[in-house]
């Protein structure tokens, strides 16, 4: 399993690496803020499409949702630990760019204590977010487990396939095509399968627990234990958090293109 984690060190930064050197050279108009985010952005939707694909291959192959295993969770676990921690680094990169564009030079001559604890305190649910899959989930997955819940491991996977789709979004906002058809049709793909993914998953997950053991669901969580329903809980406060700002997000797109341009007199 080491040469999980060997590949998702050398992918994950090879991929930003080389986006970074193509854009740059592709959209020379493009500042280093552009092609930065733009670049995060990019290894963000593959790492994503990569779990949904083996979060799918897991769950559709595990009949017995406790007792079934399969070699792709552990694997691609350590696959993307290196991601995590990458992520984070490129996140910063993202937002140190980006507040030094914006003309704070003084604070964002170079980097520093002072610009990290300011990125910390603007994106500070995305690095928790981080941290507890690294520092929680991992060790859990990979130690605690007993071998058992591979199909439900496989179903967190599947919460990235929102990922991609929110990239797509901010990708199309760069290129200045925010206001375009494309970009709303994909900002309806994102509500849709953000709440589907992400927060319909966790009843999903109960449902074919109790299924399998003949359970009705509204029994199934108090036939668990209770760390796993704290567990839940968790993992799903969060994501209810980040739709909800995706609602408002969408609600102030839509007023703004109702409103339409300021005619001139």
């Amino acid at each position: 399993m080491l040469s999980a984690l060997v590949c998702g060190a050398l992918v994950f930064p090879g991929l930003f690496c080389s986006s970074r050197k193509v854009l740059k050279s592709t959209f020379t108009q493009w500042s280093d803020a552009d092609v930065v985010c733009v670049s995060e952005r990019l290894v963000s939707a593959i790492h994503a499409s990569l779990a949904t694909a083996a979060g799918v291959t897991v769950m559709t192959s595990c009949r017995d949702v406790m007792a079934d295993s399969h070699w792709l969770v552990n694997a691609f676990v350590l696959f993307g630990v290196p991601y995590m921690v990458f992520d984070i680094y490129a996140m910063y990169l993202s937002h140190y760019h980006t507040q030094k564009l914006k003309g704070h030079s003084s604070s964002y001559s170079g980097h520093s204590l002072q610009t990290v604890k300011a990125f910390l305190i603007k994106d500070s649910m995305l690095v928790l977010h981080h941290m507890a899959l690294l520092l929680i989930f991992m060790p859990i997955t990979l130690f605690f487990r007993r071998g058992l819940g591979d199909f439900f491991i496989g179903c967190l996977f599947t919460t990235e396939f929102s990922t991609p789709f929110v990239s797509i979004g901010k990708i199309l906002i760069q290129l200045g095509l925010d206001n375009t058809r494309l970009h709303r049709i994909n900002g309806i793909i994102v509500l849709l399968s953000f709440f589907t993914c992400r927060i319909l998953l966790f009843p999903f997950m109960y449902w074919m627990y109790g299924r399998q053991f003949g359970i009705p669901l509204h029994r199934v969580v108090f036939h668990l234990p209770l760390q796993c329903n704290v567990g839940n809980l968790v993992l799903l406060a969060p994501q209810i958090y980040w739709f909800i700002l995706l609602l408002r997000k969408a609600n102030r797109l839509y007023l703004r293109q109702r409103k339409g341009p300021a005619r001139k007199d």
